[in-house]
């Protein structure tokens, strides 16, 4: 009986956890989801495949598999935004770094290379002029016009420049 009242004691104690966590009546939970990253490379990378580089660019830490390339069929390349800047569909940050292997040929691959092989294809592991957050991309209505409006009008600066 006693390990019984434990357990509904635990229970309770979970349950009036839990709901001081859930958001009260009228509140919404609020959602972050993916960024709009924009961005601008010393050169022409966007036909090139991104991977992450550990802080001290020293080691791939992330990549792409070879079918994470495509956003509903198509290769997920950047889209093309005004003065030369490109707005991210793949998870662009700060520490990525370009393969010479373009989207094409990466997709072809039936696994990814091991990162010792990709690390030797890195054409630059500093690509960046500029690169900045814009945000969750659910706040935009048409991300590119609205991106291009705030490139055009130099309104950047009021967004978290990331390099």
């Amino acid at each position: 009986m006693k390990n019984m009242q434990t357990a509904l004691l635990a229970l309770l104690g979970f349950f009036a956890t839990v709901s001081c966590a859930l958001p009260q009546s009228g509140e919404r939970l609020r959602s972050t989801g993916p960024q709009a990253v924009i961005y601008k490379t010393k050169a022409d990378y966007s036909k090139n495949v991104p991977v992450t580089l550990s802080e001290d660019g020293s080691r791939i830490i992330s990549y792409p598999a070879p079918q994470d390339l495509y956003t509903n069929g198509n290769l997920a390349y950047p889209t093309p935004l005004a003065k030369g800047y490109l707005l991210d569909n793949r998870g662009i940050g700060p520490h990525t770094a370009f393969l010479s292997l373009t989207y094409e040929q990466y997709a072809a691959l039936a696994s990814a290379p091991n990162t010792d092989d990709m690390y030797k294809m890195i054409l630059d592991k500093d690509p960046f002029e500029r690169i900045y957050s814009l945000g969750p991309r659910h706040k935009f209505r048409n991300i590119v016009e609205e991106a291009n409006e705030l490139i055009v009008h130099h309104r950047l600066r009021g967004f978290k420049r990331l390099k």
